[in-house]
């Protein structure tokens, strides 16, 4: 059946939770009076059962129950206990006077002593208004889980929300104090879940076992999450209280967690690869409890370079009943825990361990390695971003410090290879790996988009400068003029010029006007300086605009008297410093400074809740280092870069975009001042060259930078189809009537509007998602191909659409909350501002420059920005660069061509980096090179090899013609429909394929080639 009804879907769950999970069914409790998180007659027996006296039966009930069911505190607190009281357990003593026992109402050691049961429709009376979960999951009577089902034409986010209004006051609200695990589900999209007061965009989708796809989605993730083991571990070791956030672990962490377990029982070291973004604090703290509960006389050292996660670890910790944590104030504090019994848990700042003034490295470490500390314990030691550990050598101080310890490591980044030695040697293996592509694809970050800018530099007269600078230095002989010239001719003072700055300024400005994200207030951005006179230069401009007051200075810089008191300022002009210390003593002028805080820390710290908490308030942080590296700020939505970066460095600067936010972000966006087209390239090229891979491919580690404009352009066009395909039933002559008709059928008739439901609901989210599309792309119509007709056409759809919408909502009688769309609508203006002070350099992937070169390399090279057709390197490298695109893009296709084109192309780039060739004999064999790319074979391919899928069987069949022909006819002969999801499909294939080639590696080869070419096979 097409689309079940929900009721059909909900008996094929309880069968599953019944008979295949193994749970009691309850019943139907929807008549039933008096429904309770605490059953407390099911709660009794289970602990009679397991042995508990009935005194001590009795004073455990009534303790869980009575918590269960109070209103003191909120919903955080009062569930924050619950947790505690069922993880820790109950003390109570089975006589007066008598010894206290301790109480479990669940069994966490022994699953199989808890009872597991469900009950649906269980009927909630005790709110202002009644509701009825769907179904709700008891461990000996305790309701620790809900699940909200739909029908398959019902978005999953209907139940989400369903969830959240339930835990209202307003509703049902105390039912939820010993509630767990929240989820939701129908049979198109499968299962979400979250806890207690999870907003809706943080709800996760569980994951394991992709291969597996023989039911629902729906049924198979229930399956491993409920499974009465797994449900048990993950409410003990993965719940996390986070300052007022409940939060439990995606499936990335519980697998990193499950594996680091195994290490650590076996006392091995690794490193924990999770990318920027996907939780690894949270990952400390998981981990790290678990160790201090089930390793004896263990200890563990989080060692961290970030004082927010400093903070942080120390606050979840106590959080999770963890009291015996400390934080040290200087390296030599540490080594005194570390050779003391206590504490358990100790925080320090990776700065303060080891000896930074030790000029002899190596024999510092031999010292150590020598006189090792006789610490307490077992040691294990977090680390915290583990490669970026100077170099190394301050991992090879910790390693000779505690020679007895784990080490385990967390990084955000891959590993380059010349990480590799100091880290591996260090912390050994990778114990888990989470990459950039997985979190995007789960959900857990977004995007990332990247758009370079170039700010041209024109010097007005040359002339005047040179007689302003002999003016100036009549005085210096002409050894001291040319070091002066050196000084201040160098390109990063050129790029400081006030003008380019200015330029920049108005840029981000702009962007504030017509990005939709900026222009909303419900994002907002930081500015990256290359230095911090720079960042003052940068905040000086910024109070002269509207964004006064919005913006903030972040460098750590406290301002000395002692910096300037030896400043020559001149006749006019402020030095550096002096222009530094008198922008943040005016500043700082009117903060009021917090207890155990400078004027500037009170003033950051103030600047950066706000701009984590109220965009709108703060739109623009300026900083130079600090803040690039674990700043987690999901409003921010745009990084402008100006500033040289590279490696692992630019790698975690864009990822302060990368956060979750509210449904219009998008992506994060990346906007380059500095021209790191090279960079950003090396930032892929980076975790696919020099990663120290272990088998991990390109496309797993590699970051993905989209072109911004060519995935806007497509998500219109996208959406337009979409929404017109929507509408493409619709009778002629599609009036009003008969929309209303196709929409509503008779509007009189409540049957006939709930049966047209789910039509309404895709057409108000397509238009919805056209809205948006509109909006994204309206201020860049210009920099597309699009005519001013095909424009025209694309706002009247709009306006058409939004008409469409009234209509249908009204002749329907439905309200839709437009709170939601309220940014998108206001950015709907009729204004049209066009930036001409920057340009936006060709982006990434822009394949059709291959097929311009290829006609005409002097043309293409004139079509390229005037930042690098003027200048040979720049354009090499932009040749190579599209051309190395085109090759990836291709490989699969086609592997053994590509490989031989990606040989052709390196040996030309290091001909040209030797320059053993000139310029123009690179340029013609370029051309000559992107023919035979874009062309994708050779010129003396034989005739009867005639299709794209026969060229590259050809290849792969080391160029033998009748081979290929012969393998051509039994496949075309053996596939079956489908059979790339098919295994036994896959093996008659595969055994046609053996009876030409005979050979089983040639065998697997070949099927690759034809599973990738689609349209001929």
């Amino acid at each position: 059946m097409i689309n079940p009804i929900e009721r059909i879907t909900q008996n094929r769950i309880i069968k599953l939770f019944s008979e295949e999970l193994g749970y009691t069914y309850y019943g139907n409790w929807e008549k039933r009076e008096h429904n309770s998180n605490v059953e407390q007659q099911i709660l009794k027996q289970n602990l009679l059962r397991r042995g508990y006296t009935e005194t001590l039966a009795d004073k455990a009930v009534k303790e869980t129950y009575d918590l269960a069911t109070t209103n003191a505190g909120n919903l955080y607190e009062r569930n924050k206990k619950m947790y505690s009281l069922l993880r820790y357990g109950v003390k109570a003593r089975p006589e007066l006077g008598e010894q206290f026992d301790t109480i479990f109402p669940i069994d966490w050691r022994h699953f199989e002593k808890n009872e597991f049961g469900i009950a649906e429709e269980v009927t909630l009376t005790k709110g202002e208004n009644n509701r009825r979960p769907d179904i709700v999951l008891y461990i000996n009577g305790i309701a620790v889980g809900v699940l909200e089902l739909k029908r398959g034409t019902t978005d999953i986010a209907e139940s989400i929300n369903q969830s959240i209004s339930n835990q209202k006051v307003l509703f049902n609200e105390w039912f939820y104090t010993t509630v767990q695990l929240l989820m939701a589900g129908n049979n198109t999209q499968g299962l979400k879940y979250g806890t207690i007061e999870t907003q809706a965009k943080y709800y996760l989708a569980w994951k394991e076992d992709e291969a597996e796809n023989e039911g629902y989605k729906l049924d198979k993730y229930l399956k491993k999450l409920c499974q009465k083991e797994r449900l048990i571990d993950i409410v003990y070791n993965g719940v996390v209280f986070d300052a007022g956030i409940k939060k439990l672990p995606r499936p990335h962490q519980y697998f990193a967690l499950k594996a680091a377990q195994d290490f650590v029982r076996r006392k091995e070291g690794g490193i924990l690869w999770h990318t920027q973004g996907s939780g690894k604090s949270l990952m400390m703290v998981m981990l790290g409890k678990w160790i201090l509960e089930n390793v004896a006389n263990s200890r563990i050292v989080i060692l961290t370079d970030r004082t927010e996660l400093d903070d942080q670890i120390e606050r979840v910790f106590k959080d999770v009943g963890e009291t015996d944590v400390a934080k040290t104030r200087s390296g030599k504090e540490l080594i005194a825990f570390l050779t003391s019994s206590r504490p358990r848990l100790v925080c320090s700042l990776i700065h303060k361990f080891g000896n930074n003034s030790e000029t002899d490295f190596d024999s510092f470490i031999k010292e150590l390695q020598n006189n090792p500390l006789q610490t307490q314990g077992e040691i294990f030691v977090f680390i915290d971003e583990c490669h970026r550990t100077q170099s190394g050598k301050l991992n090879q101080v910790m390693k000779a410090v505690l020679h007895n310890a784990v080490f385990i490591g967390f990084t955000g980044t891959p590993l380059l290879k010349q990480d590799k030695k100091t880290t591996m040697d260090v912390f050994g293996r990778y114990i888990h790996t989470y990459k950039f592509n997985e979190a995007v694809e789960d959900g857990v970050v977004k995007d990332l988009m990247y758009e370079g800018r170039s700010i041209e530099q024109n010097l007005t007269s040359q002339t005047k400068v040179d007689q302003w600078f002999e003016a100036k230095t009549a005085g210096l002989n002409d050894f001291q003029k040319n070091e002066l010239k050196k000084k201040w001719g160098t390109m990063q003072n050129v790029l400081s010029s006030k003008s380019r700055m200015e330029k920049i300024v108005s840029d981000i400005l702009m962007d504030f006007s017509v990005k939709a994200r900026l222009k909303s207030q419900m994002g907002n951005a930081i500015l990256v300086a290359s230095s911090i006179y720079e960042a003052c230069k940068y905040y000086n401009l910024f109070l002269n605009t509207e964004l006064k007051n919005k913006c903030a200075i972040i460098t750590s810089y406290n301002p000395n008297a002692s910096d300037v008191s030896l400043e020559d300022t001149g006749a006019d002009n402020e030095t550096d410093r002096q222009y530094i210390y008198n922008t943040y003593t005016e500043l700082l002028k009117n903060v009021s400074v917090k207890a155990g805080k400078s004027a500037t820390e009170t003033y950051e710290s103030d600047a950066k809740e706000q701009f984590r908490k109220e965009p709108a308030r703060m739109k623009l942080l300026i900083v130079v280092s600090k803040l690039l590296t674990g700043f987690d700020a999901p409003p921010c939505s745009y990084i402008y870069i100006d500033k040289k970066m590279q490696d692992h460095t630019l790698f975690q600067a864009i990822c302060r975009v990368n956060r979750l936010d509210t449904d219009d972000k998008d992506y994060g966006y990346i906007v380059d001042y500095m021209e790191l087209f090279g960079n950003v390239t090396d930032a892929i090229n980076v975790y696919t060259s020099e990663l120290d891979s272990e088998g991990f491919t390109k496309e797993e580690v590699e970051v993905q930078l989209k072109d911004r404009l060519k995935i806007a352009i497509d998500r219109l066009l996208t959406a337009l189809e979409t929404v017109e395909s929507i509408c493409e039933n619709v009778a002629p002559p599609k009036s009003d009537l008969e929309y209303i008709h196709y929409f509503c059928g008779n509007t009189e008739n409540p049957d006939d509007l709930k049966a047209n439901e789910y039509k309404r609901m895709a057409l108000y989210k397509a238009i919805v998602e056209y809205i948006r599309a509109y909006a994204n792309l309206k201020a860049d119509f210009v920099n597309t191909k699009f005519t001013d007709a095909e424009i025209k056409r694309f706002h009247q759809k709009m306006e058409d659409y939004l008409n469409l919408r009234e209509v249908i909502r009204k002749a329907s009688g439905e309200t839709i909350d437009l709170k939601a769309y309220e940014a998108d609508m206001r950015f709907l203006i009729d204004t049209y501002i066009k930036a001409e002070e920057s340009e936006t350099i060709s982006p990434f992937e822009d394949i059709s420059l291959l097929d311009l070169m290829e006609s005409d390399i002097t043309k293409a090279i004139d079509s390229l920005p005037k930042g690098i057709k003027g200048n040979k390197e720049a354009v090499a490298e932009t040749i190579e660069n599209n051309v190395r695109s085109k090759i990836v893009e291709e490989h699969l296709l086609d592997p053994k061509y590509f490989d031989q084109m990606s040989v052709l192309l390196q040996e030309l780039i290091e001909r040209r980096k030797a320059e053993i060739i000139n310029y123009q004999e690179y340029l013609k064999e370029m051309a000559e090179l992107i023919r035979q790319v874009n062309q994708g074979k050779k010129d003396d391919v034989p005739k009867t090899i005639n299709t794209k899928g026969k060229v590259a069987l050809y290849h792969t069949l080391d160029e033998d013609e009748p081979l290929t022909l012969a393998c051509e006819e039994a496949v075309q002969y053996a596939k079956q429909e489908g059979f790339r999801e098919h295994l036994g499909k896959q093996k008659i294939l595969k055994g046609a394929i053996y009876n030409v080639v005979k050979d089983v590696d040639k065998v697997e080869e070949v099927y690759k080639v034809i599973e990738a070419h689609k349209e001929d096979y």
